[in-house]
């Protein structure tokens, strides 16, 4: 398990196991990929990220996921696997988050992205560009990092 802090100072804890918390998991991420690329959202408030959010009621992680990649990009995904899991404890309490990898399949202009301006595709060392201005907090933390390294072995091992 790997903890550190974030960059507003809360204790995060990241596994890369299934059940590594007892808390139920109320929030998704997904970090995407299409074709060589990432694959990203511009959140209205925040800046350049991943798609995620909160899951709804009588909603599966996996339908979540789905849904929050679907309203903040208009892509449809072609592959989801589970990879982590995290803990956030801040003045609000603790809140849980599941990881998950997802490869898009196609996608649509639509209408409305919520909270979002859409999707937005990135090229290059995402590692490296997630620390520019325009990129929200949420990327510049550890568990991005250690997520898209996980992801990066992930995909050396299928080669």
């Amino acid at each position: 398990m790997n903890q550190f802090f974030d960059v507003n100072g809360n204790l995060v804890e990241l596994s890369f196991f299934e059940n590594a918390f007892q808390e139920e998991i109320k929030h998704v991420l997904v970090i995407c990929q299409y074709r060589d690329s990432w694959f990203l959202t511009n959140h209205k408030l925040r800046g350049i990220e991943f798609p995620g959010g909160k899951v709804e009621r009588g909603e599966s992680l996996v339908e979540a996921a789905h849904r929050e990649v679907y309203e903040e990009t208009g892509a449809s995904l072609e592959e989801l696997n589970p990879i982590a899991v995290y803990r956030v404890s801040d003045e609000k309490g603790i809140f849980v988050k599941k990881v998950f990898w997802g490869k898009i399949k196609t996608i649509n202009k639509t209408n409305d992205y919520y909270e979002t301006n859409g999707p937005v595709v990135v090229d290059g060392d995402i590692l490296q560009l997630r620390f520019n201005n325009d990129y929200s907090f949420i990327m510049k933390d550890q568990v991005i990092e250690e997520c898209l390294k996980y992801i990066y072995k992930l995909q050396n091992k299928k080669e």
